[in-house]
């Protein structure tokens, strides 16, 4: 049976669920995520909102942050736009019943943080719960729509495209260059069901569980990205990988991240001796872009030999703290850490993915119907490093103009292209009696990105790394042709393609450029490495 709607999204953060909105004035909308609705990188954010409200503020001063964090790599017309933007989607964000915290009475009197990068406090938050805050409010508008189906517990496995007839010259060739839906995995009954879409949105959020420590959940599989490469989309600069300065260090605290907002309110870093390190590093200090703190954090870890630094804030008044991190107070509380009176223990974790499925300013990727908006994006904002708290804006933004344009090209194909869709075929494979193998595939996979494809890599490691992974590829495509597909081999299979694609990616950039950092090449290299770094699949 084929499952029709006009509008397919796949994730359920801020992306997928602010275009779902909007998308579900035009038609109908079915939204699918492999866990529930609030399972979301969205819902963990801490932060806020990057966005100019503040009276010592503009979008100048926006913009340059920006470009400076990005390293040479941002697009000036994309980065211009989404700063510009911003507000406004802030305001959405306000009248669909978001509630930030205010410094006064007046509609936007928000009350502003600043974090690192930043040359003026223009946070938008919700005490350190902001995107719980944002994830919330959408979801409620969501179930109350009455154009939007969503649901829960179903996981995409590959994209369905098709073909259409491309004239150049007096030849004609065929490209499988349209999105027509995917093929999805029920989890509840086990079988694959068959979606057929007008336009297709990729909002699946980043790849960060790639790696052994990471700041994001076990979702993190790099999803989207590895379903639009394998259909022939074009994916960019995924060797710049951000990996967060302060990851609570803790062994029953499995991916708990301390804000930057810590640091913008006064916290400082130091070592095991109660030591600050960081203005050997960098004249910003605590507050300098998160590459640079991340690596300074890891040079102390390797000169000293330690676990972990300390992130203090021990010097500010108790209530402040409480009142203003609520959630991150009370959460090392948890496992018996005062912030309040004792130093928070902390490492770096692969926290974002600033390359993904390349698209035009509107979200669009090379393929016809499909786009990509969010983490599982690569717009051209972040370029080689995101500046803090963009992110959010970026996916409210893209949303947003993907929705317009989605909409004006499902105006021209809704009724004008029938597709013959062949159902999943799963007549030859067989219920797997080695799980092992994805087990063991998976820890070998997070082992190898982390210590060969980490903060600090050299070509030797890459080259080591890329001959390991391309044999698990093998290995786990020759598995997924003979056994049932279940949710742990779809994201297996997706994690191992796009760790893949990150050292490929790395091997190309023979560079250090804001967050890749080869031991082999220290320096930037703006005459041959000033560009994106793009794959495309041979079909």
């Amino acid at each position: 049976m084929i499952k029709k709607t006009d509008f397919l999204v796949i994730g359920t953060g801020i992306a997928g669920l602010s275009y779902a909105l909007k998308a579900a004035e035009f038609g109908k909308v079915t939204i699918i995520t492999k866990k529930q609705i609030k399972k979301t990188n969205t819902a963990l954010a801490q932060g806020g909102v990057a966005a100019v409200f503040g009276p010592m503020d503009s979008f100048d001063l926006h913009i340059k942050d920006t470009l400076a964090s990005g390293d040479g790599l941002c697009n000036k017309e994309v980065v211009a736009m989404v700063v510009k933007d911003g507000p406004e989607r802030i305001r959405e964000l306000v009248r669909l019943g978001a509630a930030f915290n205010k410094a006064g009475d007046g509609e936007e009197d928000f009350s502003l943080g600043q974090e690192g990068g930043h040359s003026a406090k223009r946070i938008v938050y919700a005490h350190d719960l902001t995107g719980k805050e944002i994830e919330d409010t959408l979801v409620r508008n969501v179930e109350a729509h009455r154009n939007i189906t969503v649901l829960e517990d179903y996981i995409a496995v590959n994209l369905i495209t098709f073909s259409s007839s491309i004239r150049s010259g007096l030849l004609v060739t065929q490209h499988e260059n349209i999105c027509c839906g995917a093929y999805v995995l029920n989890n509840q009954t086990g079988t694959i069901e068959t979606f057929y879409s007008g336009i297709t949105l990729l909002a699946t959020g980043g790849a960060s569980k790639v790696y052994l420590y990471t700041s994001n959940p076990d979702i993190a599989t790099g999803d989207g990205i590895a379903m639009a490469y394998r259909a022939g989309a074009s994916v960019a600069n995924l060797e710049f990988v951000q990996f967060h300065p302060t990851c609570l260090f803790h062994p029953e605290a499995k991916n708990f991240l301390i804000s930057e907002a810590v640091r913008g309110e006064g916290a400082v870093l130091v070592d095991s001796k109660g030591r600050r390190f960081m203005d050997k590093y960098s004249p910003d200090k605590e507050l300098a872009c998160r590459d640079v703190v991340a690596r300074a954090i890891d040079s102390e870890l390797k000169k000293t030999g330690a676990d972990s630094v300390f992130l203090d804030i021990t010097h500010k008044d108790p209530g402040f703290v409480k009142n203003r991190f609520p959630n991150i107070y009370s959460k090392c509380l948890e496992y018996g850490i005062d912030m309040t009176k004792e130093p928070i223990p902390v490492v770096p974790a692969a926290h974002y993915m600033c390359g993904g499925v390349a698209t035009d300013l509107n979200g669009k990727t090379d393929i016809h119907r499909l786009y990509a908006v969010g983490e599982t994006a690569c717009t051209g904002l972040h370029g080689a490093n995101r500046l803090a708290s963009n992110s959010l804006l970026e996916a409210l933004v893209y949303s947003h103009r993907a929705y317009h344009a989605s909409v004006e090209e499902f105006k021209t194909i809704s009724h004008k292209i029938t597709v013959s869709l062949d159902l999943w075929d799963a007549t030859s494979t067989t219920d797997s009696d080695e799980a092992i193998v994805v087990s063991h595939n998976w820890d070998e996979i997070r082992r190898l990105m982390w210590n060969y494809v980490g903060i600090v890599r050299s070509d030797k490691r890459l080259q080591r790394a890329l001959r390991r992974i391309v044999n698990i590829n093998e290995e786990i495509n020759e598995y997924y042709w003979d056994f049932k597909v279940t949710s742990d081999l779809i994201e297996l299979r997706n994690l191992a393609t796009v760790a893949e694609l990150i050292i490929r990616s790395a091997l190309m950039r023979k560079e250090s450029r804001g967050l890749h950092y080869n031991i082999g090449y220290p320096e930037k290299d703006d005459m041959n490495y000033l560009k994106h770094t793009i794959l495309k699949k041979n079909l």
